[in-house]
């Protein structure tokens, strides 16, 4: 029986066949031959027709890898391609060239199987990741019979010349090929939690700009052909740029695995509980808990992140990857809640009443060379924490302490979106709460946005103590608007008891309204829309009438 009516079988062993040859996509590993699996060493035994991608040099690195595998009587079919950057005279450019080639090489491997051969398309690592075999298989493997057969990846491998876990425990691993747009790597590496990044070469530059505007330069290393001659790895920060070659990877390796075996252990330990005042006293300054006063070579930091209206759903990812880098959480316990807990993070919890307190607290751990975020809801610097910290900040002996402001989805653009696009034109935010200012300012500021027509967000309406607050606004407002100007109430947004609601401003009842409602008051302007499937959208126009 010739080697064109044979087939591997599921162990190994050669039947023969009748009709179309069998396809094979074979995954060899990161380069060592030794790596290579069982399997992938048995089909390529079994096959008539070796195939392989290669560069216009003719040197291919999977067939190098598969070479003690090769017989003198295997048929080679090598698929050159016929371009490797994205400059060609192609009339269809880069990707007209290269569909142009994928249809001309599948072609050619299907003369092949028509024929009856079996055909093993070999690659290096895994044969559908990032893997030239994938382009046959869309084009071949519903024709013919298929087997993939898979490989050790370039990351598995880059892990394992690391020495260092790719992810543990909850940690979310993001692979990235270094081809994206600069700001597209650098807002993911600031949002997972590890990372490996593809196909550097020409890409490095920007991929190491990527790492460093994200912050994660300091973790990233560096990884060359990995198992194959000429490895190399390094810190990604010392690596010259012109000695980077497409075959080389750029790892964010595990933060759970450098943390002590107890601290990566207990996820989210909560350090300091919080006293009936809201005061975390275990995690105060050195001077308070009797620990040594030296300030540390390299202070920490304070990060004061936005965490929207609601959940992760609303987390930008530069708050997220800031949540992830902390090693102190700090923040009112509702908001903390919203932040997974990860191993060796410590949290401070506290009530909604010492933003002072806790921007001192926060100051302090940074003091002593600590990260820290202090959690916010919605944006921290619209009537939230960021306020709070800059001032205790501004004062010693925190001034040389790092403080950055990181902003959030806002209450009122929240709710604004879910109602349509009340604030569409020029727009005030006002908080009602008179428990850090009196009454009279905000009634002079209610007059005077009602007075220039603008749409108002109020905040903080109502609360089980104050409940006088949104009659009186109402009262105010309706001497400037109509008493059909459209009024949104809008609860919980992105929470469980989400609720939307439009009525008239003399309709507006203050019983329906809470600290978990925002209040939006159209202009003269603001239209109210029921459309044809039901719903009721509201939106102010940007162009304002000229008389």
């Amino acid at each position: 029986m010739s080697v064109s009516e044979q087939q591997a079988t599921g162990d190994g062993s050669v039947a023969a066949t009748a009709g179309p040859g069998r396809l094979y996509g074979v995954g060899l590993g990161p380069g060592d031959p030794s790596l290579m699996t069982v399997r992938a060493v048995e089909v390529i035994a079994g096959a008539d027709v070796i195939a392989y991608h290669s560069a216009r040099h003719g040197r291919s690195i999977a067939r190098s890898i598969a070479a003690a595998h090769l017989r003198p009587d295997h048929i080679e079919e090598a698929l050159v391609y016929p371009v490797t950057t994205e400059s060609t005279d192609h009339p269809g450019g880069y990707r007209g060239a290269l569909d142009e080639f994928y249809e001309s090489a599948a072609a050619r491997l299907a003369a092949h199987l028509d024929a009856g051969r079996t055909v093993a398309v070999i690659s290096e690592g895994d044969p559908l990741f990032y893997g030239s075999y994938q382009h046959m298989h869309k084009r071949l493997a519903h024709r013919y019979p298929t087997e993939v057969i898979p490989g050790v990846t370039s990351i598995s491998a880059a892990a394992a010349r690391l020495g260092k876990p790719l992810a543990e425990a909850d940690e979310v691993l993001t692979i990235l090929p270094g081809t994206l747009p600069e700001e597209e790597l650098t807002a993911r590496l600031a949002s997972t939690d590890t990372a490996v990044v593809m196909k550097l070469g020409r890409t490095f530059p920007a991929v190491r700009r990527a790492m460093e505007r994200s912050g994660r330069l300091p973790e990233a290393r560096y990884v060359e052909r990995a198992t194959m001659s000429g490895e190399r790895t390094e810190k990604l920060s010392d690596i010259d740029a012109e000695t980077v070659p497409y075959f080389a990877v750029s790892v964010v390796p595990s933060r759970i695995a450098d943390l002590p075996p107890a601290a990566a252990a207990s996820p989210g330990s909560s350090e300091a509980a919080a006293s009936p005042d809201g005061r975390t006293d275990s995690a105060a300054s050195p001077e308070r808990s009797g620990e040594a006063a030296a300030t540390p070579a390299l202070p920490g930091e304070v990060v004061v992140v936005g965490t929207g209206p609601a959940g992760p759903l609303w987390l930008t990812p530069e708050s997220r990857g800031a949540l992830a880098a902390a090693e102190d959480l700090v923040g009112y316990t509702t908001y903390l809640d919203r932040v997974p807990l990860r191993p060796g993070q410590r949290r401070h919890a506290s009530d909604n009443k010492v933003e002072s307190e806790r921007a001192e607290l926060a100051l302090d751990l940074a003091r002593r060379g600590r990260r820290v975020a202090v959690v916010s809801g919605g944006d921290p610097g619209v009537f939230a924490m960021a306020t709070a910290v800059l001032e205790v900040a501004s004062q010693d002996p925190y001034r040389a302490i790092p403080v950055r402001v990181l902003p959030g989805v806002t209450a009122a653009n929240a709710a604004a979106a879910r109602a349509g696009a009340p604030l569409g034109h020029d727009y005030a935010v006002i908080s009602l709460s008179d428990r850090l200012k009196p009454w009279e300012v905000i009634a002079e500021r209610l007059h005077a946005a009602a007075s220039a027509d603008l749409a108002l967000a109020l905040y903080n309406p109502g609360s089980r103590s104050r409940t006088w607050q949104v009659g009186k606004a109402r009262e105010l407002l309706l001497e400037h608007r109509a008493p059909d100007t459209p009024v949104i109430l809008a609860r919980d947004i992105g929470g469980p008891e989400e609720s939307v609601r439009t009525v008239r401003l003399a309709d507006l009842d203050p019983t329906q309204v809470d600290m978990r409602t925002l209040l939006i008051i159209g202009s003269s302007q603001t239209q109210a829309v029921r459309r044809d499937d039901g719903t009721e959208i509201v939106w102010t126009p940007r162009r304002y009438p000229e008389n």
